[in-house]
This record gives structure tokens, C-alpha cells and sequence, in this order.
């Protein structure tokens, strides 16, 4: 345990974002899994819409890296186009 008060600090705060960083990534896996699932269905575009939405806003707080967002959207948009 750290004996500096700014350590301490620091701690308590890697824990809040690394909570908050759980949270949005889990979102972001399940989104996709919807999106995959609901590949060659009708609400197929409006899932694949919403996982790529946030597969962005997790690249923009620096969640995951932007050319993570991009291999993860590419890849995404791929399975829904052979499906088409």
C-alpha cells in the first residue's frame, strides 16, 4: 500500500476508471455480439448501427485504440455485407 496521499489518490481513481473502462467495454462486446446474431435478420442494419456507434464513442474516450475501433468496424461491416 502506498504510504503518499497523492498515491493513495491515484489509486482510488485507476479504480473508478477502470470500473468505468469495464462497464463500456462489456457494452461494446455485447452490442457486437447483437449485431453478429442478428446478421441476414431485418433489424440487422439498426443493431449494426448501434455497435458501431459505440465501438466509436469507446475509440474517442480512449477506451480502445481508434485502429482497434477501425479493425472492429471493418470487421463487423464485412460479416453484414457477405450476408447481403
Amino acid at each position: 500500500m502506498a504510504n503518499i496521499k497523492s498515491q493513495k489518490k491515484r489509486i482510488l481513481t485507476n479504480a473508478k476508471a477502470a470500473d468505468r473502462n469495464k462497464a463500456v467495454k462489456s457494452e461494446l462486446k455485447t452490442r457486437v455480439r447483437t449485431a453478429v446474431a442478428a446478421v441476414g435478420t431485418p433489424e440487422a442494419d439498426e443493431s449494426a448501427r448501434a455497435a458501431v456507434k459505440r465501438i466509436d464513442k469507446a475509440a474517442s474516450k480512449g477506451i480502445i485504440h481508434p485502429n482497434a475501433a477501425a479493425r472492429r468496424k471493418s470487421r463487423l461491416m464485412k460479416r453484414l455485407n457477405a450476408a447481403k
